[in-house]
């Protein structure tokens, strides 16, 4: 099968695993960071915020430029932009470390005079990454029926997730920590090598792609008759608009409780720079057996059956984080989260690439992604907002767990609501109807 999957797909694999590489070393780099900078839950909130306000306003004209142009010069445009401004955070962490507190000392600290020059630079070069990072995905996602066939889609994709999850969440995280107790401006440096890296990789394909089956008129582009057109495809499919609606409601819960995560993890589990690096390991591990073992999962099960039982999971996940105060028990529930979290993105994702035509991929995706992705910087906000707001009146330890329970409640809900739209049936139909 490795064979079958050709040369252009394990650039694309070698190129992806790079650079999660070096996001897994920035997962950890950039919350201890802003935790450094501030220990405010809404600015912490809100510096995650305008990471993710993109995913709100600029995916459907993301989608419009995924069908216009070469999907692969994006990715490598968009990569290359990511890498300057992780430089560029490199720089001013370097000139500005000194003022910083002591990373061991965070999990004592609750109240901190707030370094306002580097929290503003944070927050707008998390906007200006994120603009990239929604084109560049958006593109990504469409790319990947142009470098392997239909029937090889769910292979392809469960084991690029399987890469994604072992640099990301297993290699990364472990590393980031080692370099940010040598220095805190390290990491940012690492994962702007990495980036570069994954440029040259792409940049390297072979191949046309550009979209097919579409004429582009010449004239300026249209981006509401555009953005319509791709909007009304979504909409009239009876499968896809609720699975995009339903994700949006689950990315938003699970946002809400991980809009202040760093926090809860330094407070309440009381986790060290290594111990939060072990935490990320879950979602290695979890993810490299969900990539292995999803299409495996979803011919047993069905496809239905297995988004049921994601669905399940998370407020069950959530009641368990907020009763306890162990991270042992944190890393196994994450474990879990994601491996099924996985699962899910194998089948739904797969499901898109599959039945929706080439010329309009980048745009039903960037209106899918809308509706499952616009609801992240909303859920940061909320979640923000709960534990600023609980402070008042309780505990601050009692305010980080709030939001896990409830995530746990409307999850139960969100469950009860879903199931019956996400058959397997009504799946299969889809699939033979494309």
């Amino acid at each position: 099968m490795g064979k079958s999957l050709g040369a252009s797909y394990w650039k694309l694999w070698t190129a992806t695993a790079i650079s999660n590489l070096g996001d897994g070393v920035s997962m950890v780099a950039y919350p201890w960071l802003a935790s450094a900078v501030t220990r405010s839950p809404i600015l912490i909130a809100a510096a995650g915020f305008a990471s993710r306000l993109p995913w709100l306003i600029f995916t459907l004209h993301a989608g419009v430029l995924t069908d216009r142009f070469d999907r692969r010069k994006l990715i490598v445009g968009m990569d290359f932009i990511r890498g300057l401004l992780t430089v560029i955070v490199g720089i001013f962490v370097y000139f500005n470390h000194d003022s910083l507190p002591s990373l061991n000392d965070l999990t004592k600290i609750t109240d901190l005079e707030t370094n306002w020059l580097l929290y503003c630079v944070l927050t707008l070069t998390a906007f200006l990454f994120g603009l990239a990072e929604v084109l560049r995905d958006n593109s990504a996602q469409s790319l990947m029926p142009s470098v392997v066939s239909k029937e090889d889609l769910e292979v392809a994709n469960s084991r690029m997730w399987s890469a994604e999850s072992l640099t990301n969440s297993f290699i990364g995280p472990p590393l980031g920590s080692l370099l940010i107790g040598i220095a805190i401006f390290l990491p940012f440096f690492f994962d702007a090598a990495s980036f570069f890296f994954a440029v040259a990789l792409i940049f390297s394909l072979k191949g046309s792609f550009k979209p097919v089956a579409r004429e582009v008129p010449k004239e300026k582009i249209n981006f509401k008759a555009e953005i319509k057109e791709g909007y009304n495809w979504l909409w009239s499919h009876s499968l896809l608009r609720p699975m995009a609606i339903i994700l949006g409601c689950m990315n938003g819960l699970g946002t809400m409780v991980g809009a202040v995560f760093i926090l809860f993890a330094q407070e309440v589990l009381h986790t060290s720079v290594f111990i939060f690096a072990i935490l990320g390991t879950a979602g290695a591990i979890g993810g490299t057996i969900g990539g292995l073992l999803a299409p495996k999962i979803s011919s047993k099960l069905g496809s239905g059956r297995s988004l049921a039982l994601t669905l399940a999971v998370g407020p069950a996940a959530s009641l368990i984080v907020g009763l306890t105060s162990s991270w042992q028990v944190v890393w196994v529930v994450t474990l879990f989260e994601v491996m099924l979290g996985v699962l899910w993105n194998t089948i739904t994702v797969s499901l898109r690439q599959s039945i929706i035509p080439s010329h309009l991929l980048g745009r039903v995706n960037s209106v899918y992604r809308f509706f499952a992705w616009g609801s992240i910087p909303i859920g940061m906000f909320v979640g923000g907002g709960l534990v600023t707001l609980i402070t008042h009146f309780a505990s601050r330890e009692y305010a980080l767990r709030a939001p896990y329970f409830i995530s746990a409640i409307l999850g139960l809900f969100l469950w009860a609501i879903a199931v019956p739209h996400l058959t397997t049936a009504k799946i299969e139909a889809a699939r033979k109807k494309a």
